[in-house]
């Protein structure tokens, strides 16, 4: 553009016009002071949304982990259950003189009287 074309453009000079700009300016001060309100207020909101969700993703880790946690606390309890009711059939079994003396026979070789007792080698494999 020339500076001719540039000059042809007057503003006026009254009271009127001074006002109007006057008021324009006063305007756009207040349109850029809003926007500057609402660009803080939507910082801070992403601040409180981002730190909500942060905590709600560790809370949802760490509610994974307990829930692992306790599938395998389940499931060491009822093998534990299932190794007690062994034990507890084997201490039953163990009060009787009969079964007994019949393990002590079968594990140590032991005999009765007069009776002899002949190892198999698929018994010598099982203590090894």
């Amino acid at each position: 553009m020339n500076q001719e074309e540039d000059n042809k453009i007057e503003f006026l000079e009254n009271d009127y016009a001074r006002q109007h700009y006057a008021q324009q300016v006063k305007k756009r001060r207040e349109v850029i002071f809003r926007r500057r309100r609402l660009a803080l207020i939507f910082g801070v909101a992403t601040l409180i949304f981002v730190s909500v969700g942060i905590s709600l993703f560790n809370d949802y880790l760490r509610l994974q982990n307990l829930e692992n946690y306790q599938s395998e606390a389940i499931s060491e309890k009822n093998a534990s259950t299932k190794e007690k009711a062994a034990l507890e059939k084997e201490v039953s079994l163990l009060e009787d003189e009969d079964y007994v003396a019949k393990i002590a026979r079968d594990r140590f070789l032991y005999s009765k009287e007069g009776e002899l007792v002949f190892p198999l080698p698929e018994q010598e494999k099982n203590k090894e």
